[in-house]
């Protein structure tokens, strides 16, 4: 089910993506993106803390969270059905005011191209136009600064930083957000 795109001519793009449902075959080609241990934490932090990650380990940290219905997995598709991208969106609280963007991915084919951008503006419009949120916000590590300088180029800013310790380090996080002003 395709849930939301972009219109080229409105937003520049020389591509064009749909947002639809994540479905579990997703999992194995979300994992091949994850080429080293680094990228793997770069991706989810400490989330899962197994490198290399599988399709199954993916499935098995949505299923629950899926549950809450609370937790929206999104895959990007471009004009041809191929997966270009991934996020999920969930509620960190137990109000609807503020909702999180995390494990953003893009086929590293695809990298730098703006798949990125445009994969997080259908987000945006998704949330503005599917749910009560007001406010979205993400974390992005210092040593990640490609995606930082995609999440600025679509309006997110950044409010606050703090350490992470994971197996393979400490990273600085920078917590950044958008109000969607409704």
């Amino acid at each position: 089910m395709d849930l939301m795109n972009l219109n080229n001519s409105e937003n520049g793009m020389t591509h064009s993506l749909k947002l639809r449902s994540y479905q579990k075959e997703d999992a194995e080609l979300i994992c091949k993106w994850l080429r080293t241990e680094e990228e793997l934490y770069r991706w989810s932090a400490d989330r899962f803390n197994r490198y290399p990650l599988t399709g199954n380990d993916i499935n098995e940290n949505y299923a629950p969270q899926l549950a809450t219905g609370r937790f929206y997995p999104l895959t990007a598709v471009d004009e041809r059905g191929h997966v270009a991208g991934h996020f999920i969106i969930r509620y960190p609280y137990d109000d609807d005011r503020s909702v999180r963007f995390g494990f953003v991915i893009v086929d590293p084919v695809l990298r730098g191209k703006g798949y990125g951008k445009e994969m997080l503006l259908l987000g945006i419009a998704y949330v503005r136009e599917h749910l009560p949120a007001t406010r979205i916000d993400l974390g992005v590590f210092e040593n990640n600064e490609s995606a930082r300088r995609c999440y600025e180029a679509v309006g997110f800013t950044a409010y606050s930083t703090r350490e992470c310790v994971m197996p393979i380090g400490t990273w600085r996080c920078t917590d950044m957000e958008i109000d969607l002003k409704r």
